[in-house]
């Protein structure tokens, strides 16, 4: 039943160490979306970066890797939200963008839905779900950051919402790292191939949503307060 499990997973069986830098995804639909991506966005350096990271999630060994461990798996999703999603947001403003609060809302329980253990293993063992679950974590991330990047949105009340974005992470975080035993069936043996017990695993999954994931989350406040104090300054000049 586990090995069946194992073969439905999108990026391939897990690898061990001795596989995993063969362990790229030439998926040609995949690819293919990416190519035209690349081809779309082209002439925006953030485009370019957001294809790229596109690319190093889903192509790159990472994607084998987080069929393996969960800890490569939270890296693979706070490389969606918290990067390609301001990343793409940064190209296509919205028009008319909301206040953040509801798009912060409703991304943080696609977050927090996805990694409920029935949730995450059905995604996991189902390649149509595999997708629903990453087009929805990057399409709401993607929504929250037009919000929070919006031209007119105040810079305080832009830097709350991403100090309360990253809180939210850190509390789902700290769940996974203080919980007493692993929660996710599609993890409870491929850790063993690192070395590494699945508890471990999960444990480390958690305390990176709690620091690369805040580093993240400090480089996007970084940037909205530096755009703020240029157009402090030009405004002064």
């Amino acid at each position: 039943m586990l090995s069946e499990t194992l073969n439905t997973i999108y990026c391939g069986p897990p690898p061990g160490p001795a596989q995993l830098w063969y362990s790229w995804n030439f998926d040609p639909v995949l690819l293919s979306v990416l190519a035209v991506s690349c081809w779309t966005v082209r002439h925006t350096t953030s485009g370019l970066w957001a294809v790229a990271v596109l690319f190093v999630a889903f192509v790159s060994p990472l994607c084998a890797l987080s069929s393996t461990l969960f800890s490569a798996r939270v890296v693979h999703h706070v490389l969606l939200i918290a990067v390609a999603a301001p990343l793409l947001a940064r190209i296509s403003p919205a028009r008319h963008p909301v206040h953040p609060a509801f798009p912060l809302v409703v991304s943080t329980i696609a977050l927090w839905g996805w990694h409920l253990p029935a949730a995450y293993d059905l995604a996991l063992s189902n390649v149509a779900v595999y997708w629903v679950m990453q087009i929805s974590l990057l399409a709401t991330a993607i929504w929250f950051w037009r919000a929070v990047m919006a031209p007119n949105r105040p810079p305080i009340d832009a830097l709350s919402f991403i100090v309360i974005a990253y809180a939210q992470m850190g509390m789902l975080g700290a769940i996974l790292t203080f919980a007493p035993s692993p929660l996710y069936a599609a993890h409870v043996v491929s850790p063993y191939l690192w070395g590494m017990e699945p508890l471990v695993d999960q444990q480390l999954g958690g305390l990176i949503m709690w620091g690369p994931a805040g580093v993240a989350y400090a480089v996007l406040g970084f940037i909205v307060a530096r755009g703020w104090w240029t157009d402090l300054r030009r405004v002064q000049a």
